[in-house]
């Protein structure tokens, strides 16, 4: 009894799990449309006009040749016939302009929609906290979205197979009609035993639709895993890596690396070649068994009917054509709608990416323009109080229990090995990241209570990592299309690029490399960052913060770097982020970090004095490579 129980609890759970399935495919069916109507309405409305006709359009004929023979067989006159054509062809002839005229209307809406919806994505990007970005959760999404759209053509081929399915779908239901008074006036529905064959049909269609959709199942499966190695095959081969990398891949002979995936791909395209084709052979045979029963049967039944008298000729004829029509459109039916669920259920990832919503608390309180005021004073106080924070993902905190304080105007070195959370530091004072623990306080107000974009925009920063985009010399420098020209030029001289911006064909106006313009220029390293220090310069804020961007640099030419923008930046607060500490001897407060924690702070005489400090140990461990660098070069 108990077993019975649970066979029974077991069966009626899978039963709801797949009434469930079903509900979400049609839900997701939904939200596509939804989404289309959203994006482009024309593209909905042409597909549906469109499909209607081509649906049509061919049961003009049919009808016609059957009046035809039939008027023929009765002696119609022959001007009667005629005009009867003549406005048949006609209608014909305007339904299939207006198709033609509709499809190319819906080709460039199509085209459209699936543009908007993309360029959604990238705003929806843009737009995510940085933190976001950062998230294994969100991370693992657009993972999702790249590997379901490495086999097909993301939303537009929801746009297209959506308007296959209503196309066949309409022709399927137009022959239906057609065929639905051969067996009705035939009584067709009152035999027991026409219904229990009529029943047997439906079963064998079904089973065919049924396997089929396991079919295609199971090939789009193993694309699936493929299409986890294809996307390092194709990240070179299909250009989308930087061009830049090919030094790289001749130098160190990296290309076996990638022929080794290579061959992992054609190892799983030879597989799923295999398996598609078998699968795809098996689903063909079953469906045009099922479909050729199904058309035997009903060919034998009107050729039953004619012979028994209950049909003209051309009643055959329009019969048997439209028995051929339904069974074709039937088959198609079947297969744009596992194609389009297929395609829909691909586009989860994206919709589930583009629901993502931000974390990070926005506040409205206006941040004081101190820094704009006439006696331009820059009184600001940012204070952390006990603060923890971790990165996603991570169970070590990147700063633990930490407190600081400082006012602007003044000139703040950070220092510290690596991984002992300097850019942690740099990336919550931003409010990048929001802390797990405690809070960041700018003039006694929790900085979670500004406005969002109106605390940002009291800092500069240039980050280690910084980018450096394919746009205009100028633009790179505003971060804006519409700029004040003389302003970004002594911004550049200001940071050192005076020299390059004068031999540049058309000043700061010229583009940067050569992605979107062939006479772009290409840039050092070291020209580069002098684009990103002038960013920082235009962008004129009252904070202004070097996260190592020059770490690639040698110790003597980073600080020459960092004197020579300390000497710039006027009145602003400076925040000097390095791990070098020769560089930073200038500045007139020290904080060194070690492990995530503040564990001095003062001046460089100050802190080279405690030979039991943190500081004194990388002063010391710091110099002696310089020495021994300076001995071995003598």
């Amino acid at each position: 009894m108990i077993m019975r129980a649970y066979e029974r609890e077991r069966e009626e759970s899978t039963k709801r799990g797949k009434q469930k399935k079903n509900i979400a495919i049609v839900k997701d069916i939904a939200d596509a449309v939804r989404m289309m109507w959203q994006f482009d309405k024309t593209v909905v409305i042409t597909a549906l006009l469109r499909a209607l006709l081509e649906a049509a359009l061919p049961f003009i004929g049919i009808y016609l040749s059957a009046y035809v023979l039939d008027g023929l067989q009765a002696g119609m006159e022959i001007g009667t016939l005629l005009r009867t054509t003549a406005a048949a062809v006609a209608l014909a002839l305007v339904m299939g302009v207006l198709k033609s005229y509709l499809k190319k209307v819906y080709s460039v809406h199509a085209y459209s929609c699936f543009m908007k919806f993309e360029m959604q994505l990238g705003r929806q990007t843009l737009a995510l906290d940085y933190e976001l970005l950062d998230n294994p959760s969100v991370n693992e999404i657009r993972t999702r979205i790249r590997n379901d759209h490495n086999w097909g053509s993301g939303f537009y081929s929801v746009i297209d197979f959506f308007s296959w399915s209503i196309s066949s779908l309409f022709e399927l239901s137009i022959a239906a009609g057609i065929m639905a008074p051969l067996f009705v006036q035939s009584n067709l529905f009152k035999e027991p035993s026409a219904l229990f064959l009529l029943a047997g049909f439906l079963g064998i269609i079904l089973f065919s639709t049924w396997f089929s959709a396991i079919k295609k199942q199971s090939a789009h499966r193993i694309m699936d895993e493929a299409s986890k190695v294809r996307f390092h095959a194709e990240y070179f081969l299909s250009g989308q890596a930087d061009y830049r990398q090919g030094k790289d891949i001749r130098t160190y002979k990296t290309q076996k690396l990638i022929e080794s995936y290579l061959c992992k791909m054609d190892t799983l395209i030879g597989k799923w070649l295999r398996d598609f084709t078998a699968g795809e052979a098996q689903s063909g045979a079953v469906s045009g068994l099922a479909l050729g029963i199904l058309q035997t049967f009903a060919y034998l039944f009107v050729v039953f009917r004619a012979v028994s008298g209950a049909l003209t000729i051309g009643l055959v004829l329009k019969y048997a054509a439209t028995i051929y029509r339904f069974c074709t459109s039937l088959s198609s039916s079947c297969l744009a709608l596992s194609e389009f669920s297929i395609s829909v259920r691909r586009q989860q990832s994206m919709l589930e990416y583009r629901n993502v919503k931000d974390v990070l608390y926005k506040g409205s309180l206006p941040v004081e323009k101190r820094f704009f005021c006439e006696e331009r004073d820059n009184d600001y106080e940012i204070v952390f109080c006990n603060v923890s924070f971790r990165y996603p993902g991570c169970e070590q905190y990147a700063l633990r229990n930490f407190s600081f304080r400082f006012r602007t105007g003044q000139r703040l070195a950070v220092v510290g090995m690596n991984g002992s959370g300097k850019t942690t530091f740099i990336k919550l004072l931003c409010r990048l990241y929001d802390p797990d623990e405690g809070e960041i306080l700018l003039n006694g107000i929790n900085i979670k209570k500004y406005d969002y974009e109106e605390y940002q925009s009291i800092f500069s920063v240039v980050f280690q990592d910084f980018k450096i985009f394919a746009f205009s010399a100028a633009e790179n420098v505003a971060a804006s299309m519409h700029y004040d020209e003389k302003k970004v030029d002594t911004c550049l001289i200001r940071a050192g690029f005076g020299e390059r911006l004068a031999s540049l064909p058309e000043g700061s106006r010229t583009y940067l490399y050569h992605h979107f313009d062939k006479n772009g220029v290409e840039i050092s390293g070291g020209e580069a960052q002098k684009i990103a220090l002038a960013r920082a310069l235009y962008k004129d804020a009252p904070f202004i913060i070097l996260d190592e961007p020059t770490a690639a640099l040698d110790p003597i030419a980073e600080f020459d770097v960092y004197s020579r923008f300390n000497e710039i930046i006027e009145n602003k607060t400076a925040v000097y982020i390095s791990h070098r500490l020769s560089s930073c001897r200038f500045c007139d407060d020290i904080a060194v970090f070690d492990k995530g924690r503040l564990v001095q702070r003062g001046r460089h005489e100050e802190l080279v004095a405690d030979k039991n400090g943190k500081y004194y140990e990388l002063w010391q461990a710091q110099a002696r490579y310089y020495d021994e660098k300076s001995a071995a070069e003598g």
